[in-house]
């Protein structure tokens, strides 16, 4: 809360604003008047050490747990010493082997709190002081205890390994599966509540691995097995039972449902959800079979548990008040008896009855039906018991080592102080055991204390803290509690009562710790160190005896079952035997504890020790043990007793921070001087209080000097050697006046700000208001010079106004004027017109009268004159009628008529003759015609059918007409009706119409809204296209860098494997070289020196087939003496895998190439034509070389066919068109080259003979005679020798003259073919000139054209040898088969000519054998002075002198030399500084070459094999050092390009000149041995790394974390006891300078060695990604590091690694990209995290981070300063809902240890082979240059 009003002294109430907003009144108590505790500054709060804190009391560290747990999510926290672990409830990722790996080699301070912390403390301890450690894990049953120790235990098991291979960690975390199925239940506080005490103690041997584990147990519940409260189980192991009863093997053991039996029953509650119990029966068979115990055992196991329970069933009948029966062949008993092996009648008669033994007699009792349950419970108490040691005896068994122990970390699990309702004589023993553990715990805290105070020369003064040994006496002393108990246990007639009694009189008012409660006599109250605890003293006494009746005992010693027997057995061997109580708890002995030698009768006195009485000696033995160890403490805390995740109850926390012992610690602390600062973290806090002139060199006193000024008060500070001490409160104090100080100093800044803001602010504004004045002044001026322009124009158009009306009015008068003038002149003009005009119609009306008179009377005179000639014509007629009529009756009219009638007869006779021909012509005719006639008339009748039908049709068509008409008259009517409604119908079509010009505009609107949507959806698709294809190259790119990715992943499980291989080589070397040396040991004399062959030669021999470990045995059986030199060839087995990996590796490169492919298609598809002209031009590229390809191919087939057909009838064999005769001359060739090369080495052969010869023949010029007689002498002696050479010589001779002779032969054939080579060369260029013209073509027609022309001339060659046999088929047929018979004749001489070769090649090796041993002989007969005075030379062939060929010549006795004086004793420094980059590399490929040269299988494979050993050998050596492992990582690769690029595959000759093209390898192809150089260059890159990790490590964390960069930003935190690396840079902590030193340091070691550019850029990626882990993952676990001044810091000195980047030119190198989630991590602490905007841009900024990580970061961030703000918890809650549906890795931390996969790009060198010089410094003088 927050104070409202200051508080003056005797004010009663304070008034106060919570967090919350809420404001209170707080009254003070009257009697004290104690005013609240005061709150720690707000940066203190959520400390990772409570003793960090400035007021150390109750509310403030709850207040820090609190927040710890629920703001931020962290269950765990230091108190000192003491490590707080609350129980979450909740399963949390911080426990994964990611984290025990960051944890390991840390400081326990510069990390967060952890309970690998407190291990890791541990394990260094016991390394550093040689002294072994403790772990006291402590608390409430739910807290968390066995989880804690289990993690301890894995952090052990995981960081020390164990020193065999029998995997003891395995062993010692399988024990906890075991023990808790026996001791652990379910409770109302927890499902998995451990029921008994255990302290493991973990060996470790001297290299502090671990060998082997014991088990202590304590405090066993025994009475759960026979009754469970409500909501309880029975342990764990019999639930597992019943739900395992149908397994075919538990079958014997007659079990059934958990519900069945009473011991497992009684809790109601027989599962526990979430478990499956028959499936943790599997894992517990699993761990018992791991730890040795076998299934006979574990059967044995359950049958006795499952007896355990049908005991439990069997049921008693009183028969009176003091006896009770069990009833005849109870099933339950009877199942009992046969699981266990005992007669039923004695277990049925001593489970009703017991013996009663006096002095004199022995009596057999019945018991009472209540004596007899509490029996039979007993009794199955105490074979639980019994079969709880006997199972932790046989764990101890498995996990005891026979390697000597050297040291050892115990863990101890144990009940912390319990409190109930009812407390009996378990809560006794437990809180017991506390008081002495919280004592122990006390005076080690104390013991700190006292020597921080010493260490630092502070006057010691006695603080006063809570001693309970006053407590302790109580109970454990003389006439103690318990020594009251026993004494009244051995009382006859002892009770409760009584003893509480005894109680009440020895210890009531003399002890101040002792009280009796008011209202109760059997009861007592013990004053402990956490709270009183009443304890009922009912009970105490029954539990303490551990009453069980011998005579059941003995029943089960006399058991057949072996097993059972065992377990009693033990009982009477045993020091401290298991005892119990029938509602108790148990105390297992220490079982590793070897027992004293026990007197006679000793065993039975043991026996009745009460538990009590041993539980006291156990507790002093683990006293004994803790006091001999330095302790760590972790206190298991349980938040709420409802077991909900995350949930935190304050009361509950209270209680149990003081009974484990949290807030004594704390009362220490705040007792004496709680802060402590270093003088230098002091100077960096408070240096804001300090002026300049305060400031001196000295630290020290620049400090004292501030603090005396600060405060008054002496007593409240002290100052130490290196650290200033405060009391309570003081930190607080100065942390308000440094507030004090940088608030004033923010107000300043603020008010300077504010005014300058201000003052920036007014000059704006005055700027602005002259602006505004002048825009104003320039308008109004505008304004009036509009006004006077607008006046100027009024009066203007006024005067045009004035004119234009004065105008108008006068056009309008004239106009008017000119009218009436008009007016009046036309009427005048038409009146005169009228008259003129009456006067012309009168004329005109007279003119007709006139005419009309005129004709009338013409026409009256004309007709009078017509009638008149027609009276007279009439009378002339009549008149010559009559004389006519006259003539006419006279005879002589008819003579005159008859003349010339009978002329006229005969011309009609004629013509009747000739009418009569006609008429028969006519005749026929007319026949013709009446046939016509017929037809036509039928035509025309039915014409005139076809006219009556269409005339009826026509009348028909009248009436329809007079029909139609009527209808017309009544369709008129019908109209007029019609033009009426037509009215009607226009006038609703108008309105229509109106509504459907409305509709269509209606229409038109929605038309053009349609047409707007469809330009929108065609928009959209257009878009959704865009997108779709957007999408489709994303998914195209995601898809490719997934398989790059996969590809990566393939690479590095690959390289991974070899990295594997190569430790386990290193492995087997090093075993090698034990089994070496011992034995070696038992021959002192006896020296021997491997070579380099011999050292490595285990590397190459592991096949594929068979697995390491399966082949190690087998070599080390092998003497090493008797190894051979090691051949290269059996290690290329092992490329099996390799090929398949490169195969793989080659499918996923070719899916890559197809998705590149459909990408550029799909582009393709969418860019316009004239673009493709890159894609034709790659196009035509792949054609034209397709068509070389297939051009190359035809060429070669037609040259064979071309030869075939030319062969026509040559009855020649060898005639040089025969088709078999190019394979034969082929085969030849290589046969005389072959020869040649025999032939020279018989020469060399000769040579050296001839010298040898000369060497050994009498010298004249030796002045020594007697040496040369004996010489002469030898010689005679060795005549055979002589004769020997000269058969050899004599057969050289003879085979040297074959060889010539068949060498003419062949020459002489090659010339017949010389002109036949030339004729295929002009073909040859025909072709190319072809292909050139080809290639103008199209791309179409290319193909096309070209087939065209091959096939139309084969298709002329075939015509032409077709025509040349087209007479005679049977000729051309005969002409095929001798063409054939002569290849078979050819083939056979050729197998012929290969047998003659390869005989002629044996006899060659045995004549240089014998020649060899010919040497041998001559040698020895040589005399050593003449060796000395002249040593013989191996005699070179005399060739002619040429240019150097790039070769070195050496013998293959100097390989061993070779290799030592270029790889083994190489210095890199002196080579990198004076010589040229990768001079080795080129030595030896040089070498490489000479041995191709001479074709020397051999000496090729033994000199890469000895390099490659050589540099395996060296790297060994020295592999810690980054200049040798660099030197040779850039010597293999540049020998592995070299034989790359001069290993004659075109793909590598690209970049080669003429020159280097000829220094291509000849006869080797080295592409096996280049996988095998790559494989070492690869591990070599790895050693690289870790040399690199290795030096870098140390330098990370302090140069990029906690070194103050920017001096001032992040002021130091008031730190804990347990104090963190200082921030401050110190003499010898590094700096981010000293990790840029030694990047700049690799770089140029990299460089000066001449390593290739690409892989230093990997070399550098993996550095900085090295460095960015480890720093990310140090920031998400180190609170006080998450903050925002630490952000800045961290962002500073990345940008400082990449400016070192562009310096070396290595921003390409991907190396930046690795800093990315450092980088996001930095700018996550700076950015602003309130609201929900903040929280998208940190989803959309932090890709790199996982969301883990971000939620870590964000709670962990802490304010440095107060005007910081913390992160809200729904800050956290909003930024993990927006990330829930990111798919991410759920690990928190990134692998630092994780190496990316490593390629080494084929880099030519452009160096001459011929012009290297070789430097005598080398010391290689027997290698000469060819």
């Amino acid at each position: 809360a927050e104070l409202l009003k200051d508080y003056k002294q005797g004010d009663k109430v304070i008034q106060l604003r919570l967090e919350e907003g809420k404001e209170l009144e707080y009254c003070l108590d009257p009697k004290t008047k104690e005013l609240p505790p005061l709150r720690n500054p707000d940066i203190l709060v959520g400390e990772n050490d409570l003793t960090a804190l400035s007021y150390l009391h109750e509310p403030a560290v709850l207040h820090n747990l609190r927040v710890r747990f629920i703001d931020s999510k962290l269950i765990y926290t230091y108190c000192g010493i003491v490590l707080v672990a609350i129980n979450p409830y909740e399963q949390l990722p911080i426990y994964g082997e990611d984290i025990i790996n960051a944890y390991s080699g840390q400081n326990m301070g510069d990390m967060d709190p952890h309970i690998f912390a407190v291990a890791e403390e541990a394990y260094k301890q016991m390394a550093r002081d040689e002294r072994n450690q403790s772990i006291i894990v402590s608390g409430e049953s739910g807290a968390g205890k066995t989880v804690s120790a289990k993690y301890a235990m894995r952090y052990f098991a995981t960081v020390s390994g164990s020193a065999s291979e029998a995997n003891v960690e395995e062993k010692v975390l399988a024990s906890n599966p075991i023990m808790e199925s026996i001791g652990n239940a379910k409770t109302t506080r927890n499902d998995n509540s451990s029921r008994f005490g255990k302290y493991i103690e973990i060996g470790f041997d001297k290299r502090y691995r671990i060998i082997g584990a014991n088990m202590r147990t304590y405090l066993l519940e025994k009475s759960r097995v026979v009754f469970q409260a409500e909501e309880e189980r029975n342990y764990h192991i019999f639930y597992q039972l019943c739900a395992s009863a149908a397994l075919p093997e538990f079958k014997t053991l007659r079990l059934g449902n958990a519900n069945y039996f009473h011991y497992t029953k009684q809790g109601g509650s027989p599962v526990i959800d979430g478990i499956d119990d028959a499936k943790e029966m599997v894992h517990t068979r699993q761990a018992c079979s791991l730890l040795g115990i076998n299934d006979s055992h574990q059967m044995g196991i359950f049958r006795i548990l499952a007896g355990i329970l049908h005991l439990g069933n069997v049921g008693f009948t009183s028969r009176d008040a003091d006896s009770c029966t069990i009833p005849h062949k109870h099933e339950p008993l009877t199942i009992f008896c046969d699981l266990m092996g005992v007669e039923y009648q004695e277990m049925s008669h001593w489970l009703c009855h017991r013996k009663l033994a006096t002095a004199s007699e022995t009596y057999i009792k019945p018991i009472s039906k209540l004596q007899a349950i509490n029996a039979r419970d007993a009794l199955a108490k105490h074979i639980y018991a019994k079969l709880f040691n006997w199972i932790v005896d046989h764990v101890n068994k498995a996990l005891h080592s026979t390697v000597k122990q050297h040291s050892f970390i115990g863990v101890l699990d144990i009940y912390g102080f319990e409190t109930f309702e009812i407390n009996s004589f378990e809560q006794f023993c437990i809180n017991y055991a506390n008081e002495k553990l919280q004592q122990q715990f006390n005076m080690h805290v104390f013991k700190l204390e006292q020597e921080e105070y010493m260490k630092e020369q502070i006057p010691w003064t006695l603080i006063d803290f809570y001693d309970n040994q006053p407590c302790i006496n109580l109970i454990e002393a003389k006439l103690g509690i318990l020594d009251l108990l026993d004494e009244e246990c051995k009382m006859p007639k002892g009770s409760d009562d009584s003893w509480a009694q005894k109680l009440y009189n020895t210890h009531l008012k003399k002890c101040a710790l002792f009280e009796k409660p008011r209202m109760s006599n059997k009861a007592f109250i013990i004053q402990h160190f956490a709270d009183k605890v009443e304890y009922q003293c009912e009970g105490f006494l029954e539990k303490n005896k551990d009453t069980v009746y011998e005579e059941q005992i003995k029943v089960l010693k006399s058991s057949k079952f072996k097993m059972l027997s065992e377990l009693f057995q033990d009982e009477e061997k045993a020091l401290s035997p298991t005892s119990a109580t029938p509602s108790g708890r148990t105390l297992l002995s220490r079982t590793a504890v070897k027992p004293a030698k026990a007197k006679p009768g000793q065993a039975s006195k043991e026996h009745k020790k009460t538990v009590g009485h041993q539980f006291r000696n156990s507790l002093h033995l683990l006293m004994e043990t803790l006091n001999a160890t330095t302790p760590h403490y972790v206190r298991c805390i349980k938040p709420n007793d409802f077991k909900f995740p995350f949930t935190f109850d304050e009361k509950r926390a209270v209680q149990q921070l003081r009974a484990c012992g949290v807030l004594e610690t704390i009362r220490i602390s705040a007792a004496g001087f709680p802060s402590r600062w270093t003088y230098q973290e002091f100077f960096s806090r408070y240096r804001v209080l300090m002026k300049q002139k305060d400031v001196l060199s000295d630290r020290k006193q620049t400090c004292k000097n501030l603090l005396e000024k600060l405060i008054l008060d002496k007593d409240k500070y002290q100052f130490g050697k290196t650290k200033i001490f405060f009391r309570a409160g003081q930190v607080a104090y100065l942390e308000k006046i440094r507030a004090d100080k940088l608030r004033v100093a923010c107000i300043r800044i603020q008010k300077t700000i504010r005014g300058w803001l201000m003052r920036k602010k007014y000059l704006r504004m005055r700027k602005a208001a002259i602006t505004i004045q002048r825009y104003v002044r320039g308008y109004q001026a505008r304004c009036y010079a509009k006004f006077l322009r607008r006046t100027r124009a009024a009066i203007l158009i006024q005067k045009f106004q004035r004119m234009y009306v004065v105008r108008k009015r006068y056009h309008l008068m004239r106009a008017a004027t000119i009218v009436l003038q008009s007016l009046l002149r036309g009427y005048i003009a038409r009146n005169k017109y009228q008259r003129m005009l009456r006067e012309h119609k009168a004329i005109i009306i007279q003119k007709h009268v006139r005419g009309w008179l005129a004709r009338v009377r013409y026409r009256r005179s004309l007709k009078a004159i017509v009638y008149l000639q027609c009276c007279y014509r009439r009378m002339m007629a009549k008149r010559e009628l009559k004389k006519l009529k006259i003539e006419a009756r006279s005879v002589e009219r008819y003579k005159k008529l008859n003349i010339g009638m009978e002329n006229k007869i005969m011309q009609l006779q004629r013509k009747v003759d000739e009418q009569h021909k006609d008429y028969k012509s006519l005749l026929e005719k007319l026949t013709n015609l009446e046939t016509t006639y017929n037809t036509e008339t039928e035509k025309l009748r039915s014409d005139v059918e076809r006219l009556r039908m269409s005339e009826e049709e026509a009348k028909n068509a009248t009436n329809r007409v007079n029909m139609l008409q009527e209808e017309i008259t009544k369709l008129r009517k019908e109209l007029h009706q019609t033009q009426s409604e037509k009215k009607t119908i226009e006038e609703w079509a108008d309105k229509y119409k109106q509504e459907t010009e409305q509709l269509v505009s209606e229409l038109k609107e929605q038309n053009t809204s349609l047409k707007k949507e469809k330009e929108e959806l065609n928009r959209r698709i257009h878009d959704q296209a865009k997108e779709m294809t957007e999408t489709m190259e994303k998914k195209l790119v995601e898809e490719t860098k997934q398989l790059e990715l996969d590809l990566n992943d393939e690479r590095l499980r690959y390289q991974n494997l070899l990295n594997e291989f190569s430790r386990l080589e290193e492995r087997y070397e090093d075993l090698k070289d034990e089994v070496n040396l011992m034995v070696s040991i038992p021959k002192p004399g006896h020296k021997r020196t491997d070579s380099t062959h011999s050292s490595n030669e285990s590397e190459y021999t592991f096949s594929s087939e068979i697995t390491e470990t399966e082949d190690l045995p087998l070599r080390m059986e092998e003497p090493s003496e008797k190894k051979a030199p090691l051949d290269m060839s059996l290690f290329l087995k092992l490329q099996k895998r390799v090929t398949e990996l490169e195969q793989e590796k080659q499918s996923l490169q070719d899916e890559l190439d197809r998705k590149e492919e459909q990408a550029l298609r799909t582009k393709t598809r969418e860019e316009e034509r004239p673009p493709m002209r890159g894609a034709e031009l790659e196009y035509e590229s792949l054609k034209r070389q397709e068509l070389e390809s297939e051009n190359k191919k035809l060429k070669n087939e037609l040259n064979e066919l071309q030869k075939a057909l030319l062969e026509k009838s040559s009855p020649v064999v060898t005639a040089p068109g025969a088709p078999a005769y190019r394979v034969l001359l082929d085969q030849l060739t290589s046969v005389s080259e072959e020869l040649d090369v025999r032939k020279e080495e018989v020469l060399i052969l000769r040579s050296q003979l001839v010298s040898q010869k000369e060497a050994i023949q009498p010298k004249n010029t030796m002045t020594d005679s007697t040496i040369l007689l004996e010489d002469v002498q030898k010689m005679k002696d060795k005549g055979e020798i002589a004769q020997a050479y000269i058969g050899l010589k004599e057969t050289n001779r003879l085979l040297e003259s074959q060889l010539q002779s068949q060498k003419k032969s062949h020459d002489n054939e090659l010339e017949a073919l010389r002109g036949e080579i030339q004729s295929l060369k002009e073909e040859n260029n025909r072709q190319q000139q072809l292909l050139a013209q080809n290639l103008q073509l199209p791309p179409e027609a290319r193909i096309e054209a070209s087939l065209q022309h091959e096939i139309t001339r084969l298709t002329n060659e075939n015509l032409f040898y077709e025509e040349l046999y087209a007479d005679d088929p049977m000729k051309y047929q005969s002409y095929r088969i001798s063409l054939y018979k002569r290849m078979i004749d050819l083939m056979e001489q050729l197998e012929k000519q290969d047998k003659t070769v390869r005989k002629l090649k044996k006899q060659l090796k045995v004549f240089a054998k014998k020649i060899g041993e010919l040497e041998v002989g001559q040698m020895e007969n040589i005399s050593p002075g003449q060796i000395i005075d002249e040593p013989i030379r191996p005699v070179n062939i005399p060739r002619k002198e040429k240019d150097f060929q790039g070769m070195l010549e050496y013998k293959k006795d100097d390989e061993p030399k070779l290799v030592k004086n270029l790889i083994l004793d190489l210095k890199p420094r002196g080579v990198a500084v004076n010589l040229i980059p990768g001079l080795p590399a080129y030595i030896l490929f040089m070498c490489v070459r000479h041995a191709d040269y001479l074709n020397d299988d051999q000496k090729v494979r033994s000199l890469l094999t000895s390099t490659i050993n050589g540099i395996k050998k060296v790297l060994k050596k020295r592999g810690d050092d980054f200049e040798t492992v660099s030197f040779w990582l850039s010597n293999t690769c540049r020998f592995l390009h070299c034989l790359k690029q001069y290993s004659g595959e075109e793909g590598f000759m690209k970049h080669n000149t003429p020159r280097q093209n000829e220094h291509c390898l000849t006869n080797f192809d080295l592409a096996e041995y280049r996988q095998v150089l790559s494989d070492l260059a690869i591990q070599i890159y790895q050693q690289l790394v870790r040399v690199l990790e290795n030096i870098l490590q140390p330098m990370i964390v302090s140069g990029m974390l906690e070194h103050e960069t920017i001096q001032g930003v992040s002021g130091v935190k008031p730190p804990g006891l347990r104090k963190r690396t200082s921030s401050i840079a110190d003499e010898g902590t590094y700096t981010l300078d000293s990790i840029i030193r030694q990047l700049n340091t690799f770089h140029s070691v990299m460089c000066q060695h001449g390593m290739d550019p690409e892989l230093i850029k990997q070399v550098v990626k993996q550095t900085f990604y090295i460095t960015g882990a480890v720093t990310l993952n140090n920031l998400l676990l180190r609170k006080d590091m998450c903050s925002w001044s630490k952000g800045m810091q961290i962002r500073y000195n990345v940008s400082q690694l990449e400016e070192w980047l562009r310096d070396k030119n290595l921003m390409n190198s991907g190396a930046k990209e690795t800093l990315e989630p450092l980088i996001q991590a930095a700018q996550l602490l700076q950015v602003k995290k309130k609201t929900d905007e903040d929280a998208e841009a940190i989803c959309s900024m932090c890709n790199a981070l996982t969301t883990a990580q971000i939620v870590k970061v964000l709670n962990l961030y802490t304010p440095v300063n107060e005007f910081e703000e913390r992160v809200s918890i729904s800050f956290i809650r909003t930024i993990q809902m927006r990330l829930r549906d990111r798919k991410d890795s759920p690990q928190l931390l990134m692998d630092a240890k994780h190496i990316f996969p490593v390629t080494f790009p084929f880099n030519p060198s452009s160096l001459a082979l011929e012009t290297i010089q070789i430097p005598a410094s080398l010391g290689l003088a027997f290698i000469s240059r060819v």
